[in-house]
């Protein structure tokens, strides 16, 4: 599992390492972490830019540049701030290192014939005790670094926010150097992407004890996944109910049905109009049409107005059994239920529903967790870094995962994932396991099936029991 953490429990654990170091010991293991990395980018000949602001990052900076330059490499520095770690730009300087200042207005030509010649350069602007966006003097950076050049972030991109929860301008790195801890803004959406590649150089600081935000692997779905064992029957493995579809979209049903059957859960019941059901037991021949005993619920896939079964709905609703609502099944929670809850709306449904329940937040993290408090659920936004937000009464983390592709935003995709999920739910996991188990070999199915090209839902549905075979095999 990957694991983040809040920015004042990072920086509490590094003051508590730093206060039992010698002065500045802590900065010259990232200094050389940071070189390193960037020593191995290079190829001979290559010109280093180093972008170097006011704070600790400026200096992680200005000492990774003195390590280059005293291997050999052509390095200049930008100094981009109000201020400069002396002691950072004494020792580049004295490793042959050339100063160029640019702390405002327009960049002189040296700067920017400097910035547009980089094989490589170095973004130790600002870190994560920056506000989001970059300063006004460097909004149009981006474009003045070569086009080829390599950019290695310090820590995080300039710009972003280091909490993850604000889109503002920033640098879009290649690659992001962080020491010891992950922070949020390299695991969440609004950060994630500029991050590009993430490297974590170990400066010994140790992780603290709760993690702000996680992102599971393959591993963790194997160790999570409801294997049945000898003593197991359909019903013990789990029961999923699953009232989905409608006269004019019986499509959502068969896709939800083949995947939930598909990643092999106990049983399933299918409760919906009568041309829906036809298709779905042509597709799925397993399934049991009609209401009955279950271990959990998902509804509202392809729904026009409440799907085949407005009255089991109702009932439903007032269930203690775990229930995914998906697509039209949203619009009817405006208050919390006794039993376990997932959403999962894509971006339009959470700004619809976060509208409709008065949050003051209408999109992204800030307003999945209002949505999540709000009704004590679970929240998982669809996207290309999904989220999954449980309440903060829960004491649980963020989980995001980002495993598929962009071809997977497709209709049906998340009919798709309603099966898969509510399998999990049906076969015992908690919710947010579930989500995140889902999420993981739903994307990693439509990566596998695409190869990099279009993917169609259908036959993610009828793949993902692949993804999980090899999964459970690994």
């Amino acid at each position: 599992m990957i694991r983040a953490y809040s920015i004042a429990d990072v920086r509490a654990a590094e003051d508590e390492v730093r206060a039992a170091l010698d002065e500045g010991e802590l900065m010259q293991r990232a200094a050389l972490g940071l070189g390193q990395v960037a020593w191995a980018r290079l190829t001979e000949g290559d010109r280093v830019v180093v972008l170097a602001g006011s704070g600790d990052n400026g200096g992680d900076a200005l000492y990774a540049a003195a390590h280059l330059a005293e291997a050999g490499t052509n390095v200049v520095a930008v100094l981009v701030g109000s201020r400069t770690h002396e002691a950072g730009l004494r020792t580049a300087e004295a490793e042959g290192v050339i100063a160029l200042e640019w702390r405002g207005g327009e960049p002189s030509d040296e700067v920017t014939t400097a910035l547009s010649e980089a094989d490589l350069v170095i973004d130790g602007i600002v870190g994560i005790g920056a506000t989001p966006g970059l300063s006004e003097h460097l909004v149009g950076l981006n474009e003045l670094i070569a086009a080829d050049a390599y950019l290695l972030a310090v820590d995080l991109p300039s710009g972003l926010d280091p909490a993850g929860l604000v889109s503002a301008p920033s640098l879009f790195a290649d690659e992001t150097v962080t020491f010891s801890l992950l922070k949020p803004c390299h695991l969440l959406p609004a950060g994630e992407l500029a991050c590009g590649q993430l490297t974590v150089v170990d400066i010994g600081v140790p992780e603290p004890d709760s993690p702000a935000v996680v992102r599971y692997e393959a591993a963790d779905v194997d160790r999570r996944w409801p294997v049945p064992t000898a003593y197991d029957d359909k019903y013990s493995r789990g029961v999923l109910g699953l009232v989905t579809g409608s006269e004019t979209y019986p499509g959502a049903a068969v896709l939800g049905a083949v995947a939930a059957v598909t990643v092999g859960v106990g049983m399933l019941r299918y409760v919906g109009p009568g041309n829906a059901t036809d298709l779905v037991l042509a597709a799925a021949p397993e399934v049991v049409p009609g209401p009955g005993r279950v271990q959990a619920w998902a509804l509202g896939s392809g729904w026009d107005g409440r799907g085949g079964a407005p009255g089991l709905v109702d009932e439903i609703f007032e269930s203690d059994l775990p229930v995914l609502l998906d697509a039209g099944a949203l619009e009817l929670i405006d208050e919390p239920r006794s039993g376990p809850t997932l959403l999962t709306p894509h971006a339009g449904e959470l700004s619809r529903l976060a509208e409709r329940l008065g949050c003051s937040q209408k999109s992204g993290v800030e307003a999945a967790q209002q949505v999540a408090d709000l009704l004590d659920a679970t929240v998982l936004l669809k996207g290309a870094v999904t989220v999954i937000v449980p309440p903060r009464s829960s004491g649980r983390p963020v989980i995001t995962q980002a495993d598929g592709s962009p071809w997977l935003a497709t209709a049906g995709s998340g009919d798709v994932l309603a099966g898969i999920v509510g399998a999990l739910l049906a076969g015992g996991l908690p919710v947010d396991e579930a989500a995140a188990a889902g999420v993981l070999v739903h994307g990693t199915t439509a990566r596998d099936v695409g190869a990099g090209g279009p993917v169609r839902s259908v036959d993610v549905a009828h793949r993902c029991g692949e993804t999980v075979r090899r999964l459970l095999q690994a």
